[in-house]
């Protein structure tokens, strides 16, 4: 059985592993590290909570303790591209874990808190800078950031940096690192414009592929209940009610109505918090605290939740509304049922989100079991948007005209409720730009930078600019 000593990594680094409590690799991990070590730019595909944190970051903190070079002021050694505030703090975190007994220096940067005070902390510059690209774009733009020192470049779950509107982000950055920049790039799917992204930043990359796109966790029992919208939110709260010492996440489309249901469950009595696109990075910060100390059972979230977030215990997922996009639904789920625990994801369908459901089953290529109620026919499903969802493209005129931005262009797509994981497009949409097929107004002027600084909750625009919200298009 292969161990972490195996993988080749040194007494300092090992000590670490055992502190964590890891036992033995992961799949991805003993596929990846040995090349990361070799030097390899790696292109892989794994499912969040497969362990890709530490199939990166072990091995990055090696090859940084081995080559030992200074840190640059405002420079940075090694960047870590995420595409949500929680999954760049959850990764700091674990690399903060890695290097507790070296000279590294870890360093994150997300929208939603103050860019001052990170200006002073980057002044000196750090080791591994992880951030989101909308903020750390306003730090560039400012001259608080220099990315020409970054030797390492990783991009995490890249496939929702896409969908969020990071593609030119992306480009851009990836074009300010040094020349000579080992990249890794890890995404749970790979539709065409990573594809094509790796191909143009990755020098020869190894493949790495450890679960393939849709699969679900083997330990987790899903089913379905069949009801209508407004019957909801009594039969979560009731099952809820019936299971008060269960660890359990809530999903819904909006951050507003995610927003209502929480108070809903308040009202009930029961011990619930949320987070959202509304919400500020402190009060995210401390919702997720409190269900990790155990003041709260309940958290109820929006997609931006859905990758990110790692809260040990979660015994219960609920799906209070199915997502647009069924990639999604696999995230949401894999919310649970992790470190080989098992877990239950109970899903609510509406007559019109049966076209959901069924895209979901599709992708996973399992039915999920009925618990209770009448399926709909196909024919009360909600009607799909002229344009209708293309991969890739970072959510730009697919799937119920998902942003706010991106249907300022020819031919847009009109639909009915926009998901928040397409999230960041609350604005219109920066500069000047063509805007074709579905496309938001502002494609060649830096739409993605822009659309990306709101989707993690930064400035938006360089120099502070921040557009107006807008109803329910919550930004990540």
């Amino acid at each position: 059985m292969t161990d972490f000593k195996s993988l080749g990594l040194s007494e300092a680094l090992l000590a670490a592993v055992a502190e964590n409590g890891y036992s033995a690799p992961t799949p991805i991990q003993e596929k990846a590290i040995p090349h990361v070590l070799a030097r390899r730019d790696i292109m892989g595909l794994a499912q969040t909570g497969t362990g890709k944190t530490a199939a990166f970051g072990l091995p990055l903190v090696e090859r940084l303790l081995e080559e030992n070079d200074r840190v640059q002021p405002c420079g940075a050694r090694a960047l870590i591209l995420a595409p949500t505030r929680e999954l760049v703090n959850q990764i700091a975190k674990t690399l903060i874990s890695f290097v507790r007994k070296t000279p590294l220096r870890v360093t994150s940067v997300v929208g939603g808190v103050s860019i001052n005070a990170q200006i002073k902390r980057m002044s000196r510059g750090t080791d591994i800078l992880v951030a989101t690209p909308g903020r750390l774009l306003d730090l560039v733009d400012r001259q608080a950031v220099r990315l020409d020192t970054a030797t390492f470049l990783v991009l995490d779950e890249a496939d929702q940096m896409l969908d969020l509107g990071f593609i030119h982000s992306l480009r851009r950055i990836s074009g300010l690192v040094a020349r000579k920049c080992q990249t890794l790039l890890f995404s749970a799917t790979m539709p065409k414009q990573i594809s094509e992204l790796a191909g143009t930043y990755l020098t020869d990359p190894i493949r790495v592929e450890v679960a393939p796109a849709g699969k679900t966790a083997d330990k987790v029992s899903q089913v379905v209940h069949f009801m209508d919208q407004a019957e909801k939110t009594d039969m979560v709260i009731s099952m809820l009610s019936e299971n008060p010492d269960d660890l359990s996440l809530v999903f819904c489309r909006t951050k507003h109505g995610a927003e209502r249901l929480m108070r809903k469950m308040v009202q009930a009595g029961l011990k619930a918090a949320s987070i959202h696109g509304n919400k500020s990075q402190n009060q995210r910060d401390r919702a997720i605290q409190a269900l990790r100390d155990g003041e709260m059972r309940i958290l109820v979230a929006t997609d931006v939740a859905a990758r990110g977030i790692d809260i040990p215990g979660v015994s219960h997922v609920y799906n209070f509304e199915l997502p647009e996009v069924p990639e999604a639904y696999v995230h949401r789920i894999g919310r649970t049922a992790r470190a080989g625990a098992d877990g239950d994801a109970i899903a609510f369908c509406a007559p019109e989100e049966i076209g959901y459901l069924r895209q979901i089953e599709k992708l996973t290529g399992n039915d999920i079991p009925v618990a209770s109620g009448e399926i709909p026919p196909m024919s009360a499903a909600a009607k799909p948007s002229r344009g209708g969802r293309k991969s890739g493209g970072g959510g730009r005129g697919q799937n119920q005209g998902q942003s706010r931005g991106q249907g300022r262009g020819q031919g847009s797509g009109q639909g009915q409720k926009r998901q928040e994981n397409a999230a960041g497009a609350q604005g219109k949409g920066p500069r000047k730009g063509s805007g074709q097929g579905g496309q938001g107004r502002g494609e060649g002027g830096r739409m993605g930078e822009a659309r990306g600084a709101q989707a993690d909750g930064g400035a938006g625009r360089p120099g502070g600019r921040r557009p107006r919200r807008r109803n329910d298009r919550a930004a990540a």
